[in-house]
């Protein structure tokens, strides 16, 4: 992935998918994160330039933001402020985050995320998804490439 291209080719999600809220906090219900596997896709994303982690200002306490300060994308690439995804912590280890259209329909066509129940509302991006929780060290890397994504769409990539 280029920073002035998003392009991902997502294998499906192997299983059903996970039960989750319909309404905030939107959440995953079953098939959670280890804590193995959840801290493995953030150290894939620890490095990525410009981006720091703090604690979420659109999410329950003990969620990590990510949020970017230079490189400003599209205002759906953020959540609140420069928050462009949130890792949830442990038991759920899900991720909101936002996408460009184009991965973002991928994305939940492969099984890999969902549509929060908000996008689109005042102050939520249309953009916005639940990726589900990485149940082994192989989805986290394929979870770690949707960030990077995410990450891009902030600072200014297109699909």
């Amino acid at each position: 992935m280029s920073m002035s291209s998003i392009t991902l080719k997502l294998r499906p999600r192997s299983g059903q998918k996970p039960r989750t809220t319909t309404t905030n906090p939107h959440q995953q219900l079953d098939q959670f994160a280890t804590k193995e596997t959840l801290q493995a896709a953030l150290d894939m994303v620890a490095t990525l330039d410009g981006v720091r982690f703090a604690p979420s200002r659109r999410a329950p306490h003990g969620t990590v933001g990510l949020y970017i300060d230079e490189g400003r994308g599209p205002k759906d690439a953020f959540m609140l402020g420069s928050e462009f995804a949130h890792f949830h912590p442990i038991p759920d280890g899900s991720i909101h985050l936002t996408l460009p259209p184009v991965v973002r329909d991928e994305a939940i066509a492969a099984g890999w995320a969902e549509p929060h129940p908000l996008a689109g509302y005042p102050t939520i991006s249309r953009q916005i998804v639940l990726v589900y929780a990485p149940r082994t060290i192989d989805e986290a890397k394929t979870v770690a490439a949707l960030v990077k994504a995410s990450w891009a769409y902030a600072r200014g990539a297109r699909a």
